[in-house]
């Protein structure tokens, strides 16, 4: 009997010393697992890289797009927006030139349709944003004509228009004149604006006696009065279209940009400068 105690206390012994050295070896294992876990945590967010896009313009939208600029900025933190603004047949050229552009928005379909046609511009991301109407402006302080007949007028004799040869205004405004039949009896009276905010400063200043600009363009001032709006029927429908450029290297983020254009705080200020969403 006592042997049997011997070896049933020796065994016992053996067990315990077996089971302190199997925890002694598993300890370790859970140490290494838990060391990953510790530095996956540690991984720093991925920063957004800082994209800065160029928006070429028509001058119309001077007002409305430095309003919506900030707005989009606050939206999209990490894109900064650079406007330039212009003629659009101006604009047109210098994208034609080479100039590093990404969205352009010009006030007539003709200049889009010529880059179009030179594939510079991403075709399935061209649409018309925006309509505008045309007026006739005086000096507010003056009323020497009160429609497009008066222009004939010979107290008339300095008319302003924008330049034809790149500024829509200004082929808008041919148009109406040629379609009531005056164009040739007034047009060696037009003072040529390089873009329709120099329009407006001809009358403003009283360097023209009239001129014919966007209502948009009217309403910023308070040196004008309109006097007429323009029969639409008479040019052009007036449409200002959008587009990413072929050659930007933001075209996602410029995408973007243009669904921005349409969401409902863009169209309110839009709306607000005189402009109607399509």
């Amino acid at each position: 009997m006592n042997k049997k105690r011997v070896i049933t206390f020796l065994s016992l012994i053996v067990v315990t010393l077996f089971t302190i050295a199997g925890c002694s070896f598993l300890s370790p294992t859970i140490e290494q697992t838990s060391k990953p876990v510790a530095s996956q945590s540690a991984v720093p967010p991925v920063k957004q890289e800082n994209i800065q896009l160029t928006v070429s313009a028509a001058a119309s939208l001077k007002e409305a797009l430095g309003e919506i600029t900030p707005l989009y900025s606050k939206a999209k933190s990490n894109v900064a927006t650079r406007n330039n603004f212009g003629s659009s047949g101006d604009l047109q050229q210098q994208i034609v030139n080479g100039a590093p552009v990404d969205v352009f928005i010009s006030a007539a379909s003709k200049q889009m349709d010529e880059l179009q046609k030179k594939d510079l511009i991403v075709a399935d991301t061209r649409r018309d944003l925006l309509s505008n109407r045309l007026v006739l402006i005086v000096p507010a302080d003056k009323s020497d004509a009160s429609d497009l007949k008066d222009l004939t007028n010979a107290n008339i004799e300095r008319i302003a228009i924008g330049d034809p040869r790149s500024v829509p205004a200004g082929q808008y405004a041919e148009q109406a004149l040629t379609k009531l039949g005056l164009l040739q009896e007034v047009q060696s009276k037009f003072v040529l604006g390089n873009n329709v905010r120099q329009v407006l400063q001809f009358v403003e200043s009283g360097n023209a006696q009239a001129g014919i600009v966007y209502a948009t363009d009217a309403k910023t001032s308070t040196k004008v009065k309109v006097v007429q709006i323009i029969d639409a029927k008479l040019h052009k429908p007036i449409v200002y279209p959008i587009a990413v450029l072929q050659k930007s290297s933001n075209q996602e983020s410029a995408k973007s940009y243009l669904e921005y254009l349409s969401s409902e705080p863009a169209k309110t200020i839009f709306e607000k400068y005189g402009f109607s969403s399509l």
